[in-house]
């Protein structure tokens, strides 16, 4: 009787919420899809710790405070310069198709249904902005200047990422042509990974690591991570988040008009996500077991993330197994890509950064116009009787965003190198930048011991 009462006593709520909340023109659907939007933003906000402890693991003990600082400030900068800047050139009045040209600065007082709508969808993607940038940190670890950190972070949050956003997700050219990336294989990993790339590139290899020989051979050192259960613990963190970076990408949480941009499709874009993952860990596993002649857990760890950023862009328009052979090539293309940028290019990204969320975030871009399957929502791959077509707005889409984050990318760089300095000194490259750049020990009271 008294579960009765009680299950009778929450109906009247409802009820009376209900009414309440029409009165406003708020309704209960409302409240659900404003609930739905912020538990998938706090999910993906947990993703900067998991990439903080990723990347404090796969490097040195003695830059640990150094990349664990990058990634709580690339957050709090990158909030403030997105809410002033780059919300605006992504969401705001449209310009020729390139850019946002409204809503600076943006944030009204009055809290009605429409006010409402903004605070939610900026909150949601303010942590995917914050994303974009944090990608580049560990791609540049344990030689790159704090304050120049600083400077580059708040330029990609508040253009670099807003802009190519725009055109996708703001209503943008890309968008007129038909280009879909659900989550942003595209629009968040490839613009951060090109920039990871660059920054890389520009600021130079670590110290001893390309070593010439008297044979004029360069010989390649390994700098192993020093806490490989933070690594794991960080990606299991990522892994947990993705489902809101995903998921959460519907929008809302109701039925709405139907189709994949609906609280219909967060079920299936959950699976996709975890079989995605799952074939991404099992691909690079096997490789470089293969490969190394030993199951190489910063590999296996990497190619979990592949797995997933190969699967954010098609999500929600394949079916589950076409997930896990999106995920499974990830994995085995992450392999190949960390030794080729490793081994070949000669650019040192101490935690393949580049390899995970470029490589694969093209590839995911890609697997749309080959395994997409919504005609509802008008996207049909190759191998469902789409032909060529979105598989070529694909590309297209991959090389204009691509050419505009690494030249911009480059450029900023480059400007930086030149008027602030980008790299430290040796001596404080050798000592270690907690020490140097923030006079705190991360491990204070331990012996570490380096040979670099």
């Amino acid at each position: 009787m008294r579960k009765k009462k009680l299950i009778a006593a929450v109906l009247m709520g409802l009820v009376i919420a209900g009414s309440l909340f029409a009165q406003d023109g708020w309704t209960i659907e409302n409240a659900l899809d404003t609930v739905w939007l912020f538990v998938g933003a706090i999910l993906v906000f947990i993703m900067q710790a998991g990439f903080a402890l990723l990347e404090t693991g796969l490097t040195r003990a003695k830059n640990a405070t150094n990349i664990t600082m990058k990634n709580v400030m690339d957050f709090c900068f990158g909030a403030i310069v997105y809410w002033a800047i780059g919300w605006g050139l992504m969401y705001g009045d449209d310009l020729a198709g390139l850019i946002g040209t409204t809503q600076f600065f943006n944030g009204p007082m009055i809290l009605g249904v429409e006010e409402g709508g903004f605070y939610k969808s900026w909150f949601f993607q303010v942590v995917f902005a914050a994303t974009a940038a944090t990608i580049v940190s560990g791609a540049m670890a344990e030689r790159t200047q704090f304050k120049s950190y600083l400077i580059y972070t708040c330029f990609i949050s508040a253009v670099i990422y807003p802009v190519s956003g725009h055109w996708v997700w703001g209503g943008g050219w890309l968008a007129s042509l038909g280009f879909h990336d659900f989550a942003g294989s595209t629009v968040v990993h490839s613009v951060g990974g090109w920039a990871a790339l660059m920054g890389a590139l520009v600021v130079g290899p670590r110290l001893g690591k390309y070593i010439k020989g008297p044979d004029g051979k360069i010989s390649v050192k390994a700098f192993p991570g020093h806490n490989i259960p933070y690594a794991a613990l960080g990606v299991l963190l990522l892994f947990f988040g993705w489902f809101g970076f995903n998921g959460a990408s519907t929008g809302i949480a109701t039925a709405g008009g139907g189709g994949i941009w609906s609280g219909l499709a967060i079920a299936r874009v959950c699976v996709t996500t975890c079989l995605a993952a799952s074939a991404g860990a099992v691909g690079a596993l096997v490789l470089s077991w293969l490969w190394f002649k030993k199951p190489d857990a910063s590999m296996t760890l990497n190619g979990l993330l592949a797995g997933l950023v190969g699967i954010t862009a098609p999500c929600a328009v394949v079916s589950p197994g076409a997930a896990i052979v999106i995920g499974l090539i990830a994995g085995l293309l992450v392999v190949l890509a960390v030794e080729f940028i490793d081994k070949v290019l000669k650019i040192d990204d101490p935690v393949g950064a580049s390899s995970v969320h470029l490589v694969c975030g093209i590839w995911g871009t890609l697997a749309v116009g080959i395994w997409a399957n919504a005609p509802g929502d008008g996207v049909i791959g190759l191998l469902h009787g789409g032909g060529l077509s979105q598989l070529g707005i694909q590309a297209i889409g991959v090389l204009a965003v691509g050419a505009w984050a690494a030249v911009l990318s480059l450029i900023l760089f480059l400007i930086i190198k030149a008027i602030t300095g980008l790299r430290v000194s040796t001596k404080t490259e050798m000592i270690g930048l907690d020490l140097s750049e923030h006079k705190a020990d991360a491990y204070a009271g331990f012996q570490i011991f380096s040979n670099t």
